[in-house]
């Protein structure tokens, strides 16, 4: 399934309440996204709450223009992406402290697509 960053503007700022009300909103649009196909991963929130960058797995960027649009929500821009991993190369750790055997490439992340072709 293609992964997509979603662009929103709040122009009066995110207002999700940390409450029963919030965790219900959020439920209702997790329901409304599946109708789509559409899975919200996460979000992430400017410190003024005005902009929030939200991370899909979503069948096309059509499916979440719908899905927002049925939750009410704005959507600026949709960019597919996919994974740069910084320990791409086999033989750097977590710490980026290299191993005694010579580095060999990994494959990057591959959308689940090309596995099953």
């Amino acid at each position: 399934m293609p992964r997509y960053i979603v662009e929103r503007t709040f122009p009066g700022g995110l207002d999700l309440p940390t409450n029963e009300a919030g965790d219900r909103l959020c439920r209702q649009i997790v329901d409304t996204n599946a109708e789509e196909g559409v899975t919200w991963v996460q979000s992430f929130v400017s410190l003024d709450r005005i902009h929030t960058f939200c991370v899909y797995d979503a069948p096309t960027p059509e499916a979440i223009r719908e899905v927002a649009r049925r939750n009410k929500l704005p959507v600026d821009g949709i960019t597919e992406v996919s994974v740069l991993d910084p320990y791409f190369y086999l033989g750097i750790g977590h710490a980026g402290a290299e191993a005694k055997k010579p580095s060999r490439l990994r494959a990057p992340w591959l959308p689940f697509s090309y596995l099953v072709a």
